[in-house]
């Protein structure tokens, strides 16, 4: 292809993971006749932060996960983190029911189970935040169905493989709700692709790097280099959406936008523990959540959980962190070192300077031995044998460091949207609790960068078919939250959760 010579198209997509995947069958959906190309780096989709084993896999919906109701100073629970996350689940699970209703997106079972989520706390501290985080969720519709016990019988059918071993006068507690689920996000991320597949003027490319991208009047021009034989082509793109995990940042910075000024990545990479011993996998059913130790990142709270991957049942314990300057499992030791810029090394710096406990925490995580992970474990199972586990290398999650008026940088756990003022591109930035809340990001993304399209009647029209209810209407009207939660439950093959997990 000639220099000159290039293609033109609405959207070019750059990653093959759920992000993207999300966003191309949703525009898809909104406007059959949209172009689009899904450019990925690797030789298939979902193989970086999507692939199974690179992610908890909990269907993060609130439920569970204690760092998302933080105690606030006065000694209240503050829910609103929690009810949000649960609701933006709930529209996940209304685009997965909408596509298996269509019948263009496989079996459900091969990417979505029913697994308890239980939050395990331990000490009397513990015990008074857990009771009190109990009393301020069973207020809201969405964690109605939430139980709490101190009751050690109870504990033992709820999580049998934790509790023999136990000292007997260790004060304990736990709450549960059997709404909870294991999701294969790689699975979900092959459907996706899978489906566009069948779609006109839909396509992923692979093996294709991203070498530059050109503003113009017309939007963007891409410029892209095929790993596999070295040559090079140009699309001309009115919108370009860098969704490639822990590599949006450095397209982010190659873009020049002035809105992606500023911000850092720090790369954090994770390992697991990993049993497969059937005996060990069937005493266990649900993914239990517990707190983070004192002076430890929201990254690490540690949690033992059940995964089904491709129809096999397994355990997972962690996350250990680790540190490493690459931004992506398969990326480059250069990452960090060439993603420093005049704009972001001051908030880098800053970070730097204000996270002194989360780097010795870090280098305290690498240096673990083996026995140290697995007493870490015995916290959960006493029981615990070395010879039933393996550690597994986890995906590289890259959290943002972003300016800051008062302190000049903050490193921020969660996910951002960094979209040029015109709304032409747009990049996602972060971790957790990511995978779960994709279709909520990408439906705000929707509204910023295709404002007048989502204004439209057509539309409208669509969005109101897929999602019968939005996010801030479940947070807010109870009977409608049962009716959708209940419908895509049915779809999602999630109903009579005691039936199935007796």
């Amino acid at each position: 292809m000639a220099h000159n010579d290039y293609e033109t198209l609405d959207v070019v997509l750059v990653g093959a993971g759920i992000m993207s995947a999300t966003l191309a069958v949703l525009l898809k959906e909104l406007d059959p006749g949209i172009k689009l190309e899904i450019i990925e780096l690797m030789e298939s989709g979902a193989i970086e932060s999507s692939n199974p084993w690179n992610n908890a896999g909990t269907g993060h919906a609130g439920l569970c996960e204690l760092n998302y109701t933080p105690e606030s100073a006065d000694g209240s629970i503050d829910i609103k983190k929690s009810v949000t996350i649960n609701t933006q689940f709930e529209e996940s699970k209304q685009f997965w029911a909408y596509l298996i209703e269509k019948g263009s997106f496989g079996s459900p079972k091969s990417f979505i189970t029913s697994v308890p989520h239980l939050s395990f706390v331990r000490g009397h501290e513990g015990i008074a935040y857990l009771k009190k985080r109990f009393q301020a969720l069973t207020q809201h519709h969405a964690f109605a169905e939430m139980e709490y016990s101190e009751d050690r019988a109870t504990l033992a059918k709820w999580m049998p493989l934790m509790m023999p071993g136990r000292d007997p006068n260790e004060p304990i507690a736990a709450t549960r709700v059997l709404g909870g689920t294991d999701v294969n996000f790689g699975a979900v991320t092959k459907h996706l692709l899978d489906h566009l597949a069948k779609q006109p003027d839909a396509r992923v490319k692979c093996s294709q790097k991203v070498t530059g991208l050109q503003r113009n009047p017309q939007g963007w021009r891409v410029s892209i280099k095929n790993q596999a034989d070295g040559s090079h082509r140009e699309i001309q793109a009115k919108f370009v959406f860098l969704g490639a995990g822990g590599a949006a940042l450095p397209l982010l910075q190659l873009s020049g936008i002035p809105e992606g000024k500023g911000y850092g990545g720090f790369p954090v990479s994770g390992q697991w523990l990993r049993c497969d011993n059937p005996e060990v996998v069937k005493q266990h059913q649900a993914k239990v959540y517990s707190q983070a130790a004192v002076g430890s990142p929201p990254m690490s709270v540690p949690h033992l959980d059940t995964r089904v991957v491709d129809g096999k049942t397994s355990l997972l314990f962690g996350p250990y962190a680790g540190f490493s300057t690459k931004f992506l499992r398969h990326g480059s030791y250069l990452d960090l070192p060439l993603s420093v810029r005049p704009s972001n090394i001051g908030p880098m710096l800053a970070v730097a300077r204000d996270n002194f406990d989360l780097t010795r925490y870090l280098i305290k995580e690498v240096l673990q031995s083996e026995e140290q992970r697995l007493e870490t474990l015995r916290g959960f199972y006493p029981e615990a044998k070395a010879e039933d586990w393996r550690l597994e290398v986890a995906g590289q999650r890259v959290q943002i460091i972003k300016k800051d008026p008062k302190r000049g940088g903050i490193l921020q756990f969660g996910t951002e949207l960094v979209a040029a003022e015109d709304g032409s591109i747009a990049a996602l930035l972060g971790a957790s609790p990511g995978a779960s809340v994709t279709v909520s990001i990408m439906l705000e993304l929707i509204r910023r960068c295709f404002p007048e399209q989502s204004k439209s009647q057509q539309w409208v029209d669509k969005l109101n078919e897929i999602f019968p209810a939005m996010g801030k209407v479940l947070a807010s009207d109870a009977e409608r939250y049962r009716e959708v939660q209940a419908r895509s439950d049915e779809l999602l093959q999630l109903t009579e959760k005691e039936a199935a997990l007796a």
